[in-house]
């Protein structure tokens, strides 16, 4: 994988990387949406033969990031969850465990639904809707927030799972997640696998990076 790639934003320093996360120098955080971790033991309760290994390979990547950036915060643009709470989410506490210094807030998205209690003892942090950090607001998603960024924050959100389309020679074209930077808001892309992506279609102002084969890639 190559080394994260430095984008000047808003007088701020962020790095992002391959593995679809955001380090944000200045506040020595760790930004990442849309984990969904405990979807493939939900799919299996429900028949679908989906293997952990995925689920285990995106916890890998999370600790992977932790160690390469050492931030002391975590800040998790929704769902960080899936569904209820299953046998993996066990897995996650002990994952916790090993990270018991680091700061970890979630603002909730969809699909997070367990109860109170159960973020309360992995030490998670939730905000509701919204939560800012100098001009910056994070939040799930930005369609039900209508008017939310008309302060002059600068959103950062989750929820589209954002993928851009490159075409190829001939009528081919290959998708690929992206972080997308526009006027008012940023996408950040799915940090889980086992997820879909929906197109985006950039206007000229806007910053687009494309991940490629483990590589971040400035689309325009």
């Amino acid at each position: 994988m190559q080394p994260p790639v430095p984008f000047h934003f808003k007088e701020q320093h962020l790095w992002l990387s391959a593995d679809r996360c955001i380090f944000w120098e200045e506040e020595q955080a760790l930004i990442v949406s849309d984990l969904h971790f405990g979807k493939t033991g939900h799919f299996r309760k429900h028949g679908i033969a989906v293997p952990q290994a995925v689920y285990r390979e995106d916890l890998q990547r999370l600790l992977m990031q932790i160690q390469y950036f050492r931030p002391r915060q975590l800040l998790i643009a929704g769902d960080l969850f899936h569904s209820r709470e299953n046998k993996e989410l066990e897995l996650f506490l002990k994952w916790r465990k090993d990270f018991a210094g680091l700061a970890i807030r979630l603002i909730k998205g969809n699909h997070d639904i367990l109860h109170e209690d159960w973020y309360e003892a992995a030490e998670i942090m939730i905000s509701p809707d919204k939560w800012q950090a100098g001009d910056f607001l994070f939040m799930h998603d930005i369609g039900s927030s209508a008017g939310e960024t008309d302060s002059g924050l600068y959103a950062f959100t989750g929820h589209i799972h954002p993928g851009i389309r490159i075409n190829g020679m001939g009528k081919q074209s290959l998708q690929f997640p992206c972080f997308y930077f526009g006027a008012s808001h940023a996408l950040l892309p799915a940090f889980g696998r086992f997820t879909g992506m929906v197109s985006i279609e950039p206007g000229g102002d806007d910053h687009v990076f494309a991940i490629v084969k483990d590589k971040v890639m400035q689309f325009q």
